[in-house]
């Protein structure tokens, strides 16, 4: 539970800052006539919706394992990050569709207005606010071992990148003439591309733990060598893993002298049990089967 009120909170700091940012980006993206002022307004928009996304899948993955989930409900955690990616590449694909059309408008031959210093100022804001919201969240995944606030984190560092380029074509479109003002949606596309490749990354993770993806290589090689420094543990081999939501769930085979009691036999694999989930939290899920060598 205490983990749950840590991820509550690191999301509600979040959800207050894109509050107050969705209010004065469009604000200043409406008075300030700039494209990529609303663009980046829609984006954190997308911030706030997913920081409840956050709360309410996290309430449901903090669940002990019942009847129906044997594993717990850890997954949920993963399918929050998964529907993060969605809607990241949801508003990007968005984002990039109306800097295009006005960038066909122009030259078209169409004179688009140039954007407002309101507008550069809320792009500024942005950046300091999210950068600091990012480094927070961050740092917070990393105790915490949390797919959706790395996911939501990495969403807050997207805003403000994503703002560092709006700021760049706004304050180009401004202070080079109204001959420039193209560099605003401009700018809008870049984000909105930014914004894709990201969303891409949390899909392909979201996905792959979703569908059961193994854990990387590196850490299964690990995993063996663990095992196998058990006394009296031989050849781990067998290996198969993958993620429930914050945790990881093993399954592997050991080789034992087949002429010990089943007795000493369980207790040997009782102690790689152990081992692992030393190792990897309580809450790994680890299955250990015992074989006569």
């Amino acid at each position: 539970m205490e983990r749950n009120k840590e991820i509550y909170k690191v999301t509600l700091i979040g959800g207050a800052v894109n509050v107050v940012l969705v209010l004065f980006k469009f604000v200043a993206g409406i008075v300030g006539h700039s494209a990529a002022m609303l663009a980046d307004a829609v984006h954190s928009l997308s911030d706030f919706v997913t920081d409840l996304i956050v709360i309410v899948f996290v309430r449901i993955s903090g669940k002990p394992k019942d009847k129906s989930h044997d594993y717990g409900h850890g997954k949920y955690e993963t399918l929050a990050m998964t529907v993060i990616g969605l809607a990241l590449f949801a508003v990007a694909l968005g984002i990039v569709y109306g800097g295009v059309m006005k960038i066909a408008a122009w030259l078209d031959g169409q004179q688009l207005q140039t954007p407002g210093l309101l507008a550069l100022w809320a792009a500024l804001l942005s950046v300091v606010l999210k950068e600091a919201v990012y480094r927070y969240s961050i740092m917070k995944a990393r105790q915490l071992d949390s797919q959706a606030v790395r996911a939501n984190a990495w969403h807050h560092r997207s805003d403000a990148l994503s703002s560092v380029g709006t700021a760049l074509g706004i304050g180009g479109a401004i202070f080079l003439g109204s001959r420039w003002a193209v560099l605003d949606p401009v700018a809008s596309v870049i984000v909105g591309l930014f914004i894709v490749k990201v969303a891409f990354q949390l899909l392909r993770n979201g996905i792959g733990d979703l569908m059961e993806q193994s854990l990387p290589d590196e850490v299964e090689a690990e995993m063996l060598r663990i095992a196998g420094s058990v006394d009296g543990v031989a050849e781990p081999h067998d290996l198969r893993t993958r993620r429930i939501g914050n945790h990881y769930a093993i399954e592997l085979h050991i080789l034992v002298d087949g002429n010990i009691s089943l007795r000493e036999a369980h207790d040997k694999a009782s102690e790689v049990e152990d081992l692992l989930r030393q190792h990897y939290g309580n809450d790994t899920h680890v299955v250990v089967h015992v074989e006569p060598k």
